[in-house]
């Protein structure tokens, strides 16, 4: 059981400080922004991995009615072989620590939802009042491309039920047709990964653990590779140059193609198209994510490794 928790704990902290710190510096998640994005996610599944296994370990080993529950199915080699007694004042102390922090977590993404609800139905309230009306026999309800009368050019995707296309009539003026088609291809790249989920869930635990490094640079990290990945999807379907005329074209007045861009991102995200940087080949892609997907593997490994020991 101390062994257990040990491994656990030395785990979460490798994968929550040096682990973001080092992909913070590599250079290959410019390149494969989808696969960087599935690597932060698999960090982010250890960490919440290991304090949730530790968690149930140590109820386990401080509450008996738990144990009795987690243990009710095994046999009585495998409880005598996770040896709760011997780490029942180590427990005692640490459960309370993570039962705090998982209802923190889930208060945390509590709120962001429900942020994000009062948010959506602003912006909807405000859609419904600039949308313009529509003559008398057709829908109601516009489709999922929605135009705005706006002398700023604007293209954005609102997420919800159902999802649309935001694009303003200046944006319809400045751009040509194949600009408007990397701008639609950029929103729908968006919309079909759901990158909305992976930011609310990036901000929410940043927000419930400023101090903890993975939390932080995930947060920052996935504004910016949900950009790059929908960058990437535009242009290949119309072409690196068009997409980033079209980004220029869209922020000579303000700095917004997304409501997560900034400058800053911007001029990074037009070099990127300019100058393409080489991919990953499809073998180190495959391995890549191979590798990621098994980190998530190593808390329930050490989890479950005094049982199965018992059982052999």
């Amino acid at each position: 059981m101390t062994v257990c928790l040990l491994l656990l704990s030395a785990v979460a902290l490798t994968a929550a400080v040096p682990a973001p710190r080092a992909l913070c510096r590599a250079a290959w998640p410019e390149r494969e922004p989808v696969v960087a994005l599935w690597v932060w996610q698999c960090l982010v599944a250890t960490v919440l991995l290991c304090c949730l296994a530790a968690l149930v370990l140590g109820a386990a080993a401080v509450f008996h009615a738990v144990r009795a529950q987690v243990f009710a199915p095994a046999p009585q080699a495998v409880t005598e072989a996770y040896d709760l007694s011997a780490a029942r004042g180590w427990a005692a102390v640490l459960t309370p620590l993570l039962a705090c922090g998982a209802a923190w977590t889930g208060a945390m993404l509590v709120r962001e939802l429900v942020e994000e609800r009062r948010r959506r139905g602003q912006a909807r309230a405000h859609l419904r009042e600039r949308a313009p009306d529509l003559p008398a026999g057709l829908p109601a309800e516009p489709g999922p491309l929605l135009v705005l009368e706006d002398e700023y050019p604007d293209a954005r995707w609102f997420p919800g039920h159902p999802s649309r296309l935001i694009v303003t009539t200046g944006a319809l003026r400045r751009l040509s047709a194949h600009q408007l088609d990397a701008v639609l291809a950029h929103e729908r790249g968006h919309a079909r990964a759901h990158h909305d989920w992976l930011l609310h869930l990036s901000t929410a635990l940043a927000t419930g653990f400023p101090r903890v490094p993975l939390f932080a640079h995930f947060r920052d990290q996935t504004h910016r590779l949900v950009e790059l990945a929908a960058d990437d999807t535009a242009s290949r379907r119309c072409g690196h140059l068009t997409t980033a005329l079209a980004l220029i074209e869209l922020n000579q007045h303000r700095g917004v193609l997304s409501c997560d861009s900034s400058r800053r991102l911007l001029g990074e995200r037009v070099d990127r198209l300019l100058e393409p940087p080489p991919r990953l080949g499809r073998r180190h892609r495959a391995l890549t994510t191979a590798l990621a997907a098994l980190v998530p593997l190593l808390p329930l490994l050490i989890t479950f490794a005094p049982g199965l020991t018992a059982l052999s």
